[in-house]
């Protein structure tokens, strides 16, 4: 590590990425990972491809799958395959999910079209089901793109749907919409584009008896300033290389320089829930993809406010770790 490299380091705060811990690559001792597949709809925004990342460089979980949603899930799945592969992680099964029509810019397509295809001839339902019946009560579902594949799967067989352990949901928008930051008055809650996107199959995962974890709008607006971009872009290992060349296509489409990392709360909370608490609520999803608390019996758990600060700090380290050797 280079000394203008500790330098920045220690600048911008983070010094304790210096430390033993950095290099942890393996579940914690005298704990067993837990199982997750990861739901996504990578390629547009580019939240999706950390919250990836973020899954690989976890040592508490232990990514079984990634399914692919909405739009072109093929070539979506290329993309998520291709990360894998730069992260230097064990192979992982990626399967493409239904495809639908979108009208989101595919952001990262020229990347993703140099992916390996999608794993086999099972498609991401199949997968999903499969998946809940072999290991009943263990495996948590984290859906971070419109919930097509968890509609379809619930439409196909609920009683093996409700096997998950549990749904942890990036969407929905409860006190906060877009924007809303609380450095201003808020706007007041609007309707999120995973949950509009698809307000039918949301309704379904809300109706589905699962226990769901809600990561909405209101605790999910996480800027990747210009500092961290930096500290981040400038490891040049494998797996930054390619978040930046995936950052920068982004960017060339959106002419955003910071992006809002929605999707990686939500495989966060997944590993350590005390980076977003929840509370219990019962939501409504309405026909115009508002998620609407409303008297009831609780039918999830939402997360109304996070310490953007306090997850970057759990992010940052582990991307910033150094590669494991690569397995394929």
């Amino acid at each position: 590590m280079t000394k203008w490299f500790v330098t920045l380091v220690c600048i911008l705060g983070y010094s304790a990425l210096l430390t033993g811990p950095l290099c942890a690559q393996s579940a914690p001792r005298g704990k067993t990972a837990s199982k997750v597949i990861l739901d996504t709809d990578i390629g547009d925004d580019i939240d999706d491809a950390f919250a990836l990342a973020l899954a690989l460089r976890s040592p508490e979980i232990r990514l079984v799958g990634i399914t692919t949603a909405w739009g072109d899930t093929e070539l979506r799945a290329r993309l998520a395959n291709r990360l894998v592969e730069e992260a230097g992680s064990a192979p992982v099964p990626v399967l493409a999910g239904v495809p639908t029509t979108s009208k989101t810019n595919f952001t990262q397509a020229d990347w993703a079209k140099e992916g390996a295809a999608a794993a086999g001839d099972r498609g991401a339902v199949e997968f999903l089901l499969a998946e809940a019946k072999k290991s009943p009560g263990e495996v948590t579902l984290v859906a971070i793109g419109p919930l097509t594949n968890v509609a379809a799967a619930i439409d196909r067989d609920i009683e093996a749907f409700r096997k998950f352990k549990r749904v942890v949901l990036m969407g929905g928008s409860i006190r906060r919409g877009y924007g809303d930051l609380g450095y201003a008055p808020d706007r007041g809650p609007e309707p999120e584009y995973n949950i509009v996107s698809d307000a039918k199959a949301a309704q379904k995962l809300f109706s589905s008896g699962v226990p769901i974890f809600m990561m909405p709008l209101d605790a999910t607006q996480l800027p990747l300033d210009e500092n961290k971009r930096t500290l981040l872009f400038s490891t040049g290992s494998k797996l930054s290389n390619a978040l930046a060349v995936l950052y920068f296509q982004w960017l060339r489409s959106t002419r955003t320089p910071t992006p809002t990392l929605f999707d990686a709360m939500a495989v966060g909370f997944a590993i350590d829930p005390e980076l977003c608490p929840v509370e219990a609520l019962h939501i409504i999803v309405d026909e115009s993809g508002m998620t609407r608390p409303t008297p009831g019996a609780p039918n999830a758990s939402a997360c109304l406010a996070s310490d953007s600060e306090k997850f970057f700090h759990f992010l940052l380290p582990r991307l910033l770790a150094p590669q494991p050797q690569s397995t394929h």
